[in-house]
């Protein structure tokens, strides 16, 4: 008969011959995941030159040194790129991974439930990652869909990049994030700041700290009227002064960067002489707007893939609302050549898509639109690493190839310096130090 004392004394024997067996694997502490890669061409963001043959060492999921020449140690496991070219993981500042636009878009939020843009998003996610994209800003979704995508891929249960999110866009009553523009009276209702509708300081000063309750990373607005939503203008200043300063100085105490939707030039100057971060889209911009965006440190994300989607869009019958088609049509064309002045005038440009508009995956499409529009393509890779880190303001773990980051590592076969649609053949992929794609 076995007492009590004796399973006692099983248990303490068990325990101890599992530690003895974990101390003989382990010694006296679980080894570190390491990992070499040697990099025939490896790129520097900070400087935008290539460096040839490096190996990089990795150890618990960040970069422990970056070495000259190939050297592999004890007890790494080898990646060899040394036939390619090996990049920072690419980092797309503007996207909506909730949403794919198509036919039926606006009849979504009428037959959706927030479940399905979830299981939608999980699909953008990874493609987007496997695409190359380790970080993304997401600039506006409804029932925080992004929220709980964030904390999913955090916790490893999904694959996809990592994910800054500024939840539901701050819009002003019938404004371009007013998520009941055209419909009908009765179910329009009046949405407030819990929806990311405002109306003056007090609710502005609200609704960011909603975001804030929600979990969001960031604030988005949309300082003017814009392309796709149902309403007539899409350029027209939709935020009063002492609104987007209540919204700025609010974000600025809960630690958020505001992300601002703009098209028409007033709206523009009023919210970057309010303070904020980012100016997206920036179709009207003259040189006046981009000067008081150098002077003030604002950050451009152009868009380019947008604007050249609704050009294509507005052109197929029916695809469009009349009122969207309008829009499209004289808007969509017009970013490319801003996009040009600004790079001219020195503006600080980070890397942005807007997918959802177009299709997630395809971001990388964006790169060739910026060297068509007289970037170099080192810039361009720049605006997606060094750049985009930056403005995220997570410089010091993300954005570079350097000791004490985070190994988001990606690589293509060619030089992107020589032909930068190589970007959008994306051969490995490393997020965190795990591999994700890995095309021998």
């Amino acid at each position: 008969m076995t007492t009590s004392t004796n399973r006692g004394n099983l248990r303490n024997r068990a325990a101890a011959a599992l530690l003895a067996i974990c101390s003989g694997l382990f010694g006296s502490q679980a080894l570190a995941e390491a990992t070499a890669i040697y990099a025939g061409r490896l790129f520097d963001s900070e400087s935008g030159k290539l460096l040839a043959n490096r190996t990089i060492h990795i150890v618990d999921g960040r970069i422990a040194s970056v070495q000259k020449g190939f050297a592999k140690r004890d007890r790494e496991e080898l990646v060899d790129l040394r036939n390619d070219t090996v990049l920072p993981g690419l980092m797309d500042m503007h996207t909506h991974l909730a949403y794919e636009f198509g036919p039926r878009t606006y009849m979504e939020a009428f037959t959706w439930n927030p479940a399905d843009y979830t299981l939608r998003a999980v699909d953008t996610a990874r493609r987007t990652l496997r695409a190359g994209f380790t970080t993304v800003r997401d600039l506006g979704d409804s029932g925080n869909v992004t929220i709980s995508l964030r904390k999913a891929i955090d916790a490893g249960t999904i694959e996809g990049p990592r994910v800054f999110t500024a939840g539901k866009s701050i819009a002003t009553t019938g404004g371009h994030a007013d998520p009941t523009n055209s419909y009908r009276h009765d179910l329009m209702g009046s949405p407030g700041p819990a929806e990311g509708v405002v109306n003056g300081p007090a609710s502005a000063r609200e609704a960011v700290r909603q975001r804030y309750k929600d979990g969001a990373d960031l604030i988005k607005i949309t300082a003017t009227g814009g392309v796709l939503s149902v309403a007539k203008s899409g350029q027209n200043p939709q935020f009063m002064a002492d609104e987007l300063e209540a919204i700025v100085a609010t974000a600025k105490d809960y630690g958020f960067t505001v992300a601002v939707h703009a098209h028409g030039k007033e709206g523009m100057d009023r919210a970057i002489r309010a303070g904020v971060d980012s100016i997206e889209h920036g179709t009207y911009m003259d040189g006046e707007t981009m000067e008081l965006m150098k002077r003030n440190g604002t950050w451009y994300v152009p868009t380019l893939m947008a604007g050249e989607w609704v050009t294509r869009k507005s052109a197929l019958e029916g695809f469009f609302p009349d009122m969207v088609r309008a829009k499209a049509a004289t808007i969509g064309p017009l970013i490319q050549n801003t996009f040009a002045n600004a790079y001219k005038r020195g503006v600080r440009i980070a890397f942005g898509t807007d997918s959802g508009v177009s299709r997630h995956g395809d971001n990388a499409r964006e790169f060739a639109l910026m060297v068509a529009g007289g970037m170099t393509p080192a810039d361009a890779i720049r605006s997606a690493t060094w750049n985009a880190a930056q403005l995220l303001e997570v410089q010091d773990e993300l954005g570079s190839i350097s000791e004490g980051k985070k190994a988001d590592i990606i690589a293509v076969a060619g030089n992107p310096l020589e032909d930068i649609t190589e970007l959008q053949r994306v051969k490995f992929v490393m997020k965190g130090g795990k591999v994700f794609v890995n095309e021998e």
